[in-house]
């Protein structure tokens, strides 16, 4: 588990790849990066292939692997669904429900374990073996057939008493309902109580508000909750009002019994729908604010977790358990990892990140150490430990050494490729920043869901070093087309009118970008900058006073990149 996200350890041509097991997928997809990385042929027979998901509807293509491999078996010529933009945990791709139908499946995630399951004469016996059948400790539910054309599991739920029909899907990113379902139960957006969730995505290339609510009682199968918290958004199910979600396998045991059309679960423990408000898809990183749980245990909770016997078994359940925020238990469970296997360098790399999203910033850089002295090409270890640097305002001396190897580490298609060029800002070196964002931007098709944030980001980049700025102003409109009206690309726009000197539009820049956010320091800054040049001196004190009260070092940083009255 990375987060919420279930991932398959696979190869593609005999290199290693990282998938999202996701049983909403009809289909194993893989991004449109993922064919030249991992040299896949286009198939040209299928044309006009179009996929629909809760990003809305994308054209797509059908890529053939000559092997794949998965369960240390090897498959020769697989197609994969070429569609998607950012799977998210570094996955290239995810293992549809092409993979899954083949058996029953059990998702044991909470264990870190997905298990493929070939019942025979088993009838209606139930099969939740796990549980004591005697007194009934699971629940039960009715499925849909799945077929070639349906191939989702799909049942029913019922929300403050109404029906809804819910798709589970361990991709989904989390729970979620349709606007539609929610008012069916009596809640819309401007309803008392109801919070921002974010954005959520998925394939499609539209970035999709959610919110957060509470429902008198969500009941599925024999389990309720009552006052359940509950994610709404503005998606397109087609069919189906609501994603069952990761947050919700993390925290049961699902057994999808297609042999009988059936379902079982029981509750492990904690919280069952993750709350944490969903972040934009080219957040670094946002603060966890953990769910509350449910004001009454849903009904057959079994707390019981399976005993791993050797290092990779205590490594999944740590990282499930970090998942699931239990972070003394999952660095319990690494560091017995990390003692039986002291030579495994993602060990130590996944126990570092545990730390550090439990606030332990010294032991997260000691494991991000090891790790990278155990395989110095270790991409996640060397990224990590250049963003603790920063964050802890380390050298940069440091961190440049960290990057320059993670880019020697990262292939040209990498995501990692953004994230490097951040951190290049980061170290006031906006001319390496450049060449990280056009690594990216050069490799990836113009409809994926980051190109605006990319195009943006070397626009800034551009301003800051004050050359070629034509291009830069190229990539400010390219973003502002695809993203009209957003701030930080505003705000970016308005730095490259000032370094042409055309002070008229970057004021107008920066009065909408202040106007969404009006607390932009460098937009208070730049347009204070713009007004001075144009003799309305007292009107440009002001915003650079005002800026520099939200970021005090903020004429300082300004005047190194030689911006200044």
């Amino acid at each position: 588990m990375r987060d919420l996200k279930p991932l398959v350890h696979a190869q593609l041509n005999g290199k290693d790849a990282l998938f999202v097991a996701d049983s909403g997928a009809f289909f194993s997809f893989v991004t449109p990066a993922a064919v030249s990385e991992f040299q896949l042929q286009i198939d040209p027979k299928y044309q006009g292939l179009y996929v629909i998901g809760a990003g809305g509807g994308e054209n797509a293509q059908v890529a053939r692997a000559k092997a794949f491999t998965l369960l240390g078996s090897t498959f020769k010529n697989v197609d994969f669904v070429v569609a998607g933009s950012v799977f998210g945990g570094g996955a290239v791709g995810l293992l549809g429900q092409n993979v899954f139908r083949i058996a029953d499946v059990e998702y044991d995630l909470a264990n870190g374990v997905i298990r493929l399951a070939q019942p025979t004469d088993c009838k209606n016996t139930p099969l939740a073996y796990w549980a004591d059948a005697e007194h009934k400790q699971f629940s039960s539910l009715d499925i849909d057939f799945a077929t070639p054309h349906e191939p989702h599991t799909i049942g029913v739920a019922y929300l403050n008493g109404e029906k809804i029909r819910v798709t589970f899907d361990t991709g989904a990113g989390v729970s979620q309902m349709t606007l539609a379902a929610a008012k069916r139960a009596g809640i819309t957006p401007s309803s008392a109580g109801v919070s921002d969730g974010g954005s959520t995505f998925g394939v499609g290339h539209r970035a999709v508000k959610s919110w957060i609510a509470t429902f008198d009682s969500f009941k599925i199968g024999e389990e309720e909750i009552h006052h359940a918290r509950l994610r709404f958004g503005d998606i397109d199910l087609r069919g189906t009002d609501m994603l069952i979600g990761p947050d919700f396998f993390l925290s049961h045991r699902v057994y999808v019994a297609s042999s009988q059309r059936k379902m079982y679960f029981t509750y492990n423990g904690g919280p069952v729908f993750d709350l944490r408000a969903a972040p934009k898809p080219e957040a670094a990183g946002v603060d966890a604010a953990s769910a509350a749980p449910p004001s009454e245990p849903p009904a057959g909770a079994d707390m019981r977790l399976d005993n791993p016997t050797d290092a990779s078994g205590f490594a999944r359940r740590g990282t499930a358990s970090a998942a699931r925020h239990d972070y003394a238990s999952a660095i319990a469970d690494l560091t017995r990892a990390c003692e039986l296997a002291p030579g495994e360098s993602d060990y130590f790399y996944e126990r570092g990140r545990i730390y550090w999203e439990n606030r332990q910033a010294d032991p997260a850089l000691a494991d991000f150490d090891q790790a990278i002295k155990l395989k110095a090409d270790n991409l996640q270890a060397l990224l990590d430990r250049a963003w603790l640097r920063a964050r802890q305002h380390g050298a940069p001396e440091a961190i440049v050494t960290d990057l320059e190897a993670a880019d020697r580490a990262a292939p040209r298609e990498e995501d990692a490729h953004m994230q490097i060029g951040h951190l290049y800002e980061y170290v006031e070196q906006p001319a390496a920043a450049i060449v990280q964002y056009s690594k990216w931007i050069d490799s990836h098709p113009r409809d994926n869901l980051l190109m605006a944030q990319a195009l943006n980001a070397r626009c800034w980049a551009r301003a800051l070093v004050g050359q070629g700025l034509d291009q830069a102003l190229a990539d400010c409109n390219a973003a502002l087309r695809a993203r009209p009206g957003t701030a930080s690309f505003l705000d970016s726009r308005g730095l490259v009118y000032l370094r042409q000197g055309n002070y008229d539009k970057a004021i107008t820049d920066y009065d909408a970008a202040l106007q969404k956010q009006p607390k932009i320091a460098w937009s208070l800054y730049g347009r204070g900058l713009a007004k001075v040049h144009e003799a309305k001196v007292s009107e440009g004190q002001s915003d650079m006073a005002a800026a520099t009260a939200l970021q005090p070092n903020i004429a300082e940083l300004a005047a190194r990149y030689g911006l200044s009255p």
